[in-house]
């Protein structure tokens, strides 16, 4: 009995035990003729045992898809993750082509300007630019090489001006993405910046010539200030199609309004100082072998880049001041005054004359 007793209890701590008991208890469960003994408490306890059974299976069944949606919750982050990875390398892809294409167009027309610079100087004469061109603009036909180039460059830059007018006024009107439409605004502000590259060149070449305006319209000519706009003049053309601006942003742009003025009032008594001094000296005769009128032209020289300057300052504070939405807009803005004033020139030229 000893023996049998321990055997038992090592059964029960192996978990083999129970069953044998039920099987046990079972065998109360038939008559001695054989037939079953099944009474109400029986049927009770069966059907718990069976509950109880069916609540841990269904229990264990369920776990798995707790832990399935555990499961899914970090790979949801990482397709979120990987699609914005994809937009962003799409967005770059976008920004990469765009600045090829302006290399390559930058390519085409520096080859096509050096071919029709080569001509010009075989031939001692400009011929560069269509008849389009010397119609609207104050072209003066000089045989300095290097006036002859600028007008070319200039001619082509208005051609292109238009064109990127015209870029913006659709891009504004499709509602394309802000990174589509800042590439945009750095091509407009770049075209900019050529422009006083090409205006720094031809100055070096005859100052005289790049301030008197001859390579702008008639019309243009009138708002000429030391050899192109005045920015506070130009702020005030833009304020109106800006508009709301942030209080902030009013601030700001009054303030470089009143920066610019100043500076603006520093060039114009440089100049005015420079012109008497010039005058007097021709007066006087003491212009010599020409030394002290190259040292003159010079300092206008001086003047010109300055004055430049002040006008690439003002359009890069203006634009780290707008939005990029706002900067798009002040781009057109401006690139639509410019050809209204070109435009007028030609309307002006072309009106008939009355006899005298």
């Amino acid at each position: 009995m000893g023996s049998t007793s321990t055997q038992i209890a090592a059964m029960r701590g192996m978990g083999f035990y129970e069953p044998f008991h039920q099987i046990s208890s079972w065998g109360h469960a038939y008559r001695d003729d054989g037939s079953l003994n099944i009474g109400p408490s029986t049927i009770v306890q069966v059907d718990a045992g069976l509950d109880n059974k069916t609540e841990h299976v269904s229990q264990e069944s369920m776990e798995p898809s707790r832990s399935d949606q555990e499961a899914h919750k970090p790979a949801d982050k990482i397709q979120r993750r990987l699609a914005q990875n994809r937009e962003a390398a799409r967005k770059s892809r976008l920004r990469k082509k765009a600045y090829v294409q302006q290399l390559e167009s930058s390519r085409l027309k520096l080859a096509q300007l050096e071919q029709e610079l080569e001509r010009a100087r075989h031939q001692g004469a400009y011929i560069g630019g269509s008849a389009s061109d010397s119609s609207h603009l104050g072209f003066s036909g000089t045989g300095n090489p290097g006036i002859a180039a600028f007008e070319m460059e200039y001619g082509h830059w208005v051609e292109e001006q238009l064109k990127q007018v015209s870029e913006l006024r659709n891009a504004l009107q499709a509602r394309i993405t802000d990174i589509e439409l800042r590439i945009l605004v750095e091509n407009g502000l770049n075209h900019y910046n050529n422009l006083f590259r090409m205006k720094t060149d031809a100055a070096k070449a005859d100052v005289f010539y790049l301030i008197s305006g001859k390579w702008r319209t008639s019309v243009e000519r009138f708002f000429l200030w030391i050899g192109g706009f005045r920015p506070s003049e130009l702020l005030n053309v833009l304020m109106s199609q800006l508009e709301p601006l942030t209080d902030q942003q009013l601030a700001d742009v009054c303030n470089l309004r009143q920066s610019s003025q100043q500076a603006e009032d520093a060039l114009t008594q440089g100049i005015d100082k420079l012109q008497q001094t010039l005058s007097q000296s021709i007066a006087a005769d003491v212009m010599g072998d020409g030394g002290y009128g190259d040292k003159m032209a010079d300092e206008l020289e001086g003047f010109v880049n300055q004055a430049d300057h002040l006008r690439q300052q003002t359009l890069h504070h203006m634009s780290r001041i707008l939005t990029i939405r706002q900067a798009a807009r002040g781009l057109l803005a401006l690139g639509e005054y410019f050809h209204r004033l070109r435009t007028l020139s030609s309307l002006w030229a072309a009106r008939p004359c009355e006899p005298a």
